[in-house]
């Protein structure tokens, strides 16, 4: 059947591309605005300037570091093996599977869910896979990775932001004078968070433009970004202009604006570290199929990238999240908990360090779970009372959802599309 893909093979290639930036839309307006919720919710930038950073970071992360090469099955989840003799079908699933994400992401931002990109696509595979070609072509030991990611991921960045913020307030808030110790040990904490800011965007933001740095050299260079930035917040501190107000709510106030400003610098790494990495559910499967077509029907592990896939790619998330970024920036920042510049200063550094752990265990991760796991171990921090439990229960659903509403979406579109081009 590879007269099938000469024949319509620049068809083939135009529609996939169209829905590839479909679904880098969607990754904009949901994963995105998952990465600056927080800093919006704390009040440390407007969503217009929340936008504005996103745009610029994320831009520059998926363009300058989303790699030559992608692979052309994300996560290894099914089997290439079987798509040998008939390389069609996985051309087909790939543009039913980006389809079909991009749609689940776009409903789902219009109703706020802060679901997850990677699982979006994974299930849109899994589902063309297991219908379409086989059962046994998924690898099924990897999906009950991922359903078991749902528990493992915001378990472990609620404990670490729960831990994060408990610190914060055992040593700054509930003391005599916040001002002067937060003078004293916000640098460390400045410092921590430049550790594992440069681990996040080291192991995730720059593995793809040829930096090899084993993991000893990767940890040595954070810990010398870390007391250099230490040491110049430091100063930057100390240079602050304070209110001069003796009540203590002002002494309050003085020191959210110091958390307000690391926020601002966590939000920029985050957003590069994101861009670099999650512009893969998009232009993975997109790489796939130009591949395939181009190729003639031959089928390989990685695809280098032709180029426009990367600006593609990069132009649909900032794009997705300029339009409708905003609905999951307001549930992840405000619906959650009530969140402060040290509040989401705690859920954003636990979310990336639970990143470096994931990256460095193997552990099958979502950014966005690991960001609502931060967000909720701060509210628990100050209370049950403090959480929104019926917004919390959509997310949940949401997430369950995800995996079958792309599976199911993606087998409809795969049918339809093969009997179109068969």
């Amino acid at each position: 059947m590879v007269e099938v893909l000469v024949t319509n093979g620049p068809w083939l290639i135009g529609i996939a591309a169209v829905f590839g930036f479909l679904m880098a839309w969607g990754i904009g307006a949901n994963d995105v605005a998952n990465a600056m919720g927080t800093s919006v919710g704390a009040n440390a930038v407007t969503i217009k300037q929340a936008i504005i950073i996103a745009m610029i970071f994320e831009f520059a992360g998926a363009y300058l570091a989303g790699g030559e090469v992608t692979s052309t099955i994300r996560n290894g989840i099914i089997d290439s093996n079987y798509f040998t003799d008939s390389p069609e079908l996985l051309v087909y699933g790939m543009i039913s599977s980006l389809l079909a994400a991009g749609i689940w992401l776009v409903a789902a931002s219009a109703l706020g869910w802060p679901v997850s990109t990677t699982h979006s696509i994974v299930g849109a595979i899994i589902g063309f896979a297991a219908v379409g070609v086989g059962y046994e072509s998924v690898s099924w030991g990897k999906v009950v990775g991922i359903v078991g990611s749902w528990i493992i991921t915001p378990a472990i960045s609620g404990f670490i932001a729960f831990c994060i913020f408990q610190s914060v307030q055992r040593l700054i808030f509930n003391t005599d004078d916040p001002l002067r110790n937060a003078k004293k040990y916000v640098p460390f904490y400045m410092a921590l968070a430049a550790f594992v800011m440069s681990l996040v965007t080291i192991i995730k933001g720059l593995k793809h433009v040829g930096l090899h740095l084993t993991t000893i050299e990767a940890y040595a260079v954070a810990l010398l970004i870390a007391v250099v930035v230490g040491l110049c917040g430091k100063v930057l501190i100390s240079r602050l202009k304070m209110s001069e107000k003796p009540e203590r709510q002002a002494n309050y106030n003085n020191v959210e604006r110091v958390f307000g400003l690391l926020m601002i610098v966590t939000a920029c790494c985050m957003a590069f570290a994101h861009g670099s990495n999650d512009v893969a559910n998009a232009i993975g499967p997109l790489a796939a199929v130009v591949s395939v077509v181009s190729s003639g029907g031959e089928i390989s592990s990685k695809a280098s990238l032709v180029w426009w896939i990367l600006p593609l790619g990069a132009f649909g998330i900032v794009c997705g999240l300029a339009i409708f970024g905003k609905r999951v920036m307001q549930t992840i920042g405000k619906n959650i908990t009530h969140l402060t510049p040290s509040r989401g200063f705690a859920a954003e550094l636990a979310a990336a360090s639970t990143v470096v752990i994931a990256s460095g265990t193997g552990l099958p991760i979502s950014t966005t779970q690991t960001l609502v796991g931060a967000v909720l171990g701060v509210g628990m921090a100050r209370g049950i009372a403090a959480i929104n439990i019926g917004v919390v229960r959509n997310i949940v659903v949401s997430w369950v959802v995800t995996l079958p509403a792309g599976a199911g979406l993606s087998i409809l579109f795969f049918f339809t599309i093969k009997g179109v081009f068969s």
